[in-house]
């Protein structure tokens, strides 16, 4: 069963992680899963490239809650990927800071343990990646950036 997403934060949250499942996808990943559940924490997007898997965190703001600059990029649709942004954000709130030592084991732990069901082979390369989605819906705009290979 699909989850259904009630508050504007879990909104906001969906609508962020589509954007990067499509940014990723964009950028030649495949997506092997979203919302790899297990009741200890959830992987948002887990994608391969080029052999290599990457468990995807991703951290959607919305403009409304910051004075960040996301006016300069179209909002992202099927027909208009390509304007994306990834510089760096003009703002004292940093999303990536939201990776608390506790998330961040929580996340290391749920990794084991979607490596070992699915078999994953010990030697297959993987890492951690957090993109950040600011979103302002009503000027139709996004940004993202990307924080590569997180050390849990």
């Amino acid at each position: 069963m699909p989850k259904v997403f009630t508050s504007e934060t879990q909104k906001t949250g969906e609508i962020g992680e589509s954007i990067a499942t499509r940014f990723l996808m964009k950028h030649n990943f495949s997506i092997l899963d979203r919302n790899y559940t297990k009741k200890w924490g959830e992987i948002d997007i887990v994608a391969e490239k080029e052999g290599k898997l990457y468990f995807v965190e991703v951290k959607s703001v919305s403009c409304e809650t910051l004075t960040v600059d996301v006016t300069r990029e179209p909002l992202l649709n099927k027909k208009n990927i390509e304007n994306i942004d990834r510089s760096e954000e003009k703002d004292s709130y940093r999303a990536e800071d939201n990776m608390h030592p506790w998330k961040m084991k929580r996340l290391s732990r749920t990794i084991q343990t979607y490596l070992l069901n699915k078999n994953v082979d010990e030697e297959k390369e993987w890492q951690v990646d957090l993109l950040v989605v600011y979103l302002c819906p009503k000027e139709k705009k996004v940004r993202i950036k990307v924080v590569s290979d997180i050390i849990l």
